[in-house]
């Protein structure tokens, strides 16, 4: 009986044995894929959330006080420069323009007759002098009311499209009361924010000389068909956000683009020389990002890096690395700092074509 439980406990012991060498054998045979950081030149393309403007955007409103009597135009309608769009009941300023004329017209008949009289020597210098300036005020008066009379008629400053009518026909105006906003979309201007270290990166650029070329996402997430110029910078840092915006015009000859449109500004930010490696060769912890770096002995070590820049699938890393360092790039989670692994090495160009990514 005892010969027969000790066979058994060898048996157990031998299969143990057995099935605990072949895991070593199996984990000893793995071979992890590494490959070394790429240097090389490579463009980010980032984005910046941006409110998008007319060119020329501006409100209508009334000049004179009157019942609105006429709407010559509707909402969303394009209009033409000098095309009439409101007309004010015109009656009162008529009225005074005929009383303008009319006090003209008796002064022009002083001033005939104070000078037939002057040049008779019968009135003085003075009083001929004081009739010709009150001919002078009628005319002014006349002019004066001609333009009351003008402003009654509301003409398109420039081309453009109307938004919502902010009144109807028969409303009582106020002088000064909003009518509608006319916009000319031919142009748009672009506005957006940018941090003060990229805007430094950008006014110490070789090429800050020449205009830079943006695009636009639009809201729908597909890009605008145009490309945009920056063309100016505001003269002060936000204090609140430490941003400063710029400004990019775009062209919008469809007419896609609306006033008070969102959308994001797409800058593309070269970036010369630099180190490149997978995102997938990389882990965090805490707030620090690391790497497995392996050695001439196969030996793994964790190693703490710095990111510069984000791309699709890749990190610009601008410390912790050279190209001539090897790291792993797949099975993070299987290895341990200070193990020693079978390595498979892969060039870092095929790593790059096989994530099928874009670094020019």
């Amino acid at each position: 009986m005892k010969k027969t439980v000790v066979l058994i406990g060898l048996l157990v012991l031998l299969i143990h044995t057995s099935c605990q060498t072949k895991k070593e054998e199996k984990k000893e045979e793995t071979a992890f894929l590494v490959t070394n950081p790429i240097r090389k030149d490579t463009i980010i393309t980032k984005d910046y959330v941006s409110q998008i403007h007319s060119s020329k955007h501006i409100e209508i409103r009334a000049l004179e006080k009157g019942y609105l009597k006429q709407i010559f135009v509707d909402e969303g309608q394009h209009v033409k420069t000098g095309q009439v769009m409101f007309q004010i009941m015109p009656n009162i300023y008529q009225a005074e323009l005929q009383k303008a004329k009319a006090e003209s017209n008796a002064a022009e008949i002083e001033l005939k007759n104070t000078k037939l009289l002057s040049d008779g020597n019968v009135v003085s210098p003075n009083e001929l002098a004081l009739a010709n300036a009150n001919y002078d005020k009628a005319n002014a008066e006349v002019a004066l009311a001609q333009t009351h009379l003008g402003f009654t008629k509301i003409n398109a400053p420039f081309d453009g499209i109307m938004d919502h009518l902010e009144a109807r026909e028969g409303s009582l105006l106020d002088e000064g009361e909003l009518l509608t906003t006319l916009s000319d979309n031919s142009k748009m201007w672009v506005y957006f924010n940018v941090p003060e270290a990229e805007y430094l990166d950008y006014i110490i650029s070789a090429d800050k000389g020449s205009k830079k070329e943006v695009g636009l996402l639009m809201a729908n997430n597909k890009r605008f068909n145009q490309k945009g110029i920056v063309e100016t910078i505001e003269g002060e840092f936000n204090s609140e956000t430490g941003n400063i915006a710029f400004r990019a015009t775009f062209p919008n000859p469809d007419g896609i683009l609306r006033h008070g449109e969102t959308g994001s500004v797409l800058m593309n930010v070269p970036f010369k020389d630099v180190i490149i490696i997978p995102q997938k060769a990389t882990f965090e912890i805490l707030d620090k990002t690391y790497v497995f770096v392996i050695g001439k002995d196969n030996v793994v070590k964790q190693r703490e890096i710095t990111i510069g820049a984000e791309l699709p699938h890749l990190y610009i890393v601008s410390k912790g690395l050279t190209e001539e360092d090897t790291i792993l790039l797949e099975g993070i989670r299987m290895v341990k700092n200070n193990e020693k692994i079978r390595t498979k090495f892969l060039e870092p160009n095929k790593v790059l074509s096989d994530l099928d990514l874009y670094a020019e």
